[in-house]
């Protein structure tokens, strides 16, 4: 039985099939796949990155206080969360904390770039993946039942049939996408209200912001705010019935982009009357965010201590571009705290570029480093992912249960989400609950719902500033002088993911600087372990529901995985299908599986 067994494995073909570039954050993504059509299966998957930036290299030697502007400009659509986050690292550097109605401004900013950047995703380019054009043209049997199965909530959004929901959603025609579209100016200029300048703020600084606070500007974002209520009450209900339905309808679609649940969020919305950003206080303000910071380890808290996800960063090399850095200088042995700093944490990194020929079989295929979270309990190196950024950020709050403010409530095992009174809709409670798996349909279903408890938290936020310029404390920054010597790490949420900034300054000047956005996290490659990267992991191994074969396959499912993750920008993807080559396979003791001869 098992020489037969091996027998049909080698025997299998295989198609190689590539999707590059994709557009991202940091460079260009690229997947190469290769196929079992035979056997409806991805096989293998590598993730690549064509484009080298170097921000630890050139922020060496620069002036602190410019880092918030430099490192802004590593994205042209989060550029935001990067300030926020540098102005975090350099808050801790100096020891200053922000008064806190500077902290609400930030917030009530950050919560509007959550709205605006899933909004535009969510709707405007991963539904195109889902809309009737698409599903017409990769699986016409399932646009065929949507047809006639009724939306079991069609009495909150108004559509009918899931078909209907599918047509919402076309391209430049559909009303869900048309208003979708409304819904990114409004979320813009009430992000323009608190932080001055899309997408490279113009008020962020270290210790507050330069924003004028009046009621008026609050009233402003609030008018603006209702407006999106009434669209997010609306979505949820439509996405959790298109949702459900291909779980009915596609039996065995949950496994589409599932891997092990490794999910890291490093918290968000900081919280005034707690955050001092003082290192050694660290885990008491981290968990006292608004979005809970944490690991989740096969379903389960590993940790919500900073200082240990801290402390737990590695950065590995294995198939990137880059020469190792172990024989260079150490610019942090111990934290604040006494505890041993790694020579592969951020802190330490030093970024030594090395150019080559992409090897895709045997050797370095990718600019990406590979961010690890070392886990001391099994000594493994994990790769964790962000689930897109919203997975993570509910499932480790809902975990941790320490958020309620009467619009947002941790449970346990969900979230609550209470949205006030809108023009076109009453209260509203949502509920998102932990899912059975971290695929690809719930890393999309939980972006919509992180739009609600973004909206929901906006609601709190603007309650509190406006109850802060009624008491006359108005004071929305703090002065600051540059040390000589300092370090300083910030933790927060990029839209996509967790995001971490780290600073070491001496004379005066930055000695060593590395922003980790989400992009290396989920898009690494295969580290020195071997244990390939998120996008690679999630792709691989899952099973084709697309109806099209080889000669016009579109790569929905694949294609499905990889936007689930929220990559900055994908709408540029080009396919290259080749010749339809033939590969024999051959077992492998080592990887336990079999690989191309």
């Amino acid at each position: 039985m098992a020489l037969q067994q091996e027998t049909e494995q080698e025997s299998r073909e295989l198609v190689e099939m590539s999707w590059d570039p994709i557009t991202r954050i940091v460079g260009n993504l690229g997947i190469y796949t290769k196929i079992d059509f035979r056997n409806r299966e991805v096989v293998e998957c590598k993730s690549t990155s064509s484009i080298f930036r170097g921000y630890g290299v050139f922020m060496r030697g620069k002036d602190p206080r410019d880092a918030h502007f430099i490192t802004s400009r590593i994205c042209g659509i989060c550029g935001d969360n990067h300030a926020t986050c540098s102005i975090y690292a350099q808050n801790m550097a100096y020891g200053i904390k922000t008064p806190p109605l500077g902290e609400w401004i930030i917030n009530l900013g950050e919560a509007a770039e959550f709205m605006f950047d899933h909004v535009l995703y969510q709707d405007n380019l991963v539904f195109v993946d889902y809309c009737e054009q698409i599903v017409k043209e990769t699986n016409p049997s399932l646009l065929r039942r949507a047809e006639t199965t009724e939306a079991p909530r069609g009495n909150v959004h108004g559509l009918r049939t899931i078909a209907d929901i599918m047509r919402a959603f076309n391209p430049f025609t559909g009303s869900m996408y048309r208003e979708a579209l409304q819904m990114s100016r409004l979320t813009r200029e009430m992000f323009c209200l608190m932080e001055g300048r899309h997408v490279h703020p113009s008020t962020l600084y270290p210790g507050g912001v330069g924003t004028v606070a009046t009621p008026q500007l609050f009233t402003d974002y609030l008018v603006r705010l209702l407006k999106v209520l009434d669209f997010v009450k609306k979505a949820v209900p439509m996405n959790d019935d298109l949702f459900d339905f291909f779980y009915e309808a596609l039996p065995g679609y949950e496994e589409v982009g599932r891997r092990r649940i490794m999910l890291g969020c490093w918290g968000a919305f900081q919280n005034p009357a707690v955050v001092n950003y003082d290192y050694r206080h660290m885990d008491e303000w981290g968990k006292a965010m608004f979005v809970s910071p944490g690991i989740v380890l096969d379903g389960a808290l590993r940790t919500t201590n900073l200082v240990d996800i801290n402390l737990g960063i590695r950065i590995l090399l294995g198939s990137s571009y880059y020469d190792d850095w172990q024989g260079e200088e150490t610019f942090v042995e111990r934290d604040p705290l006494g505890n041993p700093v790694d020579k592969r944490h951020p802190w330490n990194q030093t970024t030594l570029p090395k150019p080559q020929k992409r090897d895709l079989e045997n050797g370095n295929y990718s600019w990406v480093m590979s961010p690890r979270w070392f886990d001391d309990r099994s000594q493994q190196h994990l790769a964790l992912d962000t689930g897109g950024g919203p997975l993570a950020r509910l499932w480790s709050t809902a975990l941790a249960g320490t958020v309620d403010t009467g619009t947002v409530r941790a449970t346990g095992d969900s979230v609550e989400i209470n949205l006030p009174k809108s023009a076109a809709f009453p209260e509203m409670q949502l509920e998102w609950k932990i899912p059975k798996w971290a695929n690809t349909i719930e890393r999309n279903r939980a972006r919509i719902y992180f739009v609600a408890y973004s909206a929901a938290m906006a609601v709190y936020f603007v309650e509190q500033a406006l109850a802060e310029v009624r008491a006359g404390r108005t004071k929305v920054f703090t002065d600051f002088e540059v040390p000589e010597e300092g370090i300083g790490c910030g933790f927060h949420e990029a839209v996509r993911g967790l995001l971490s900034h780290h600073m070491v300054i001496r004379d005066g000047k930055i000695a060593n600087y590395h922003p980790y956005p989400p992009t290396p996290w989920n898009a690494s490659p295969r580290d020195s372990y071997g244990t390939p990267g998120p996008y690679e992991d999630a792709v691989q191994g899952t099973q084709i529901f697309e109806e099209n074969g080889p000669e016009n396959f579109k790569g929905i499912d694949i294609m499905r995985t990889v936007r689930s993750f929220d990559p900055c920008l994908p709408c540029g993807v080009h396919m290259y299908l080749g010749d339809g080559q033939v590969l024999k396979r051959l077992h492998s003791p080592t990887l336990g599986t079999s690989v191309p001869g």
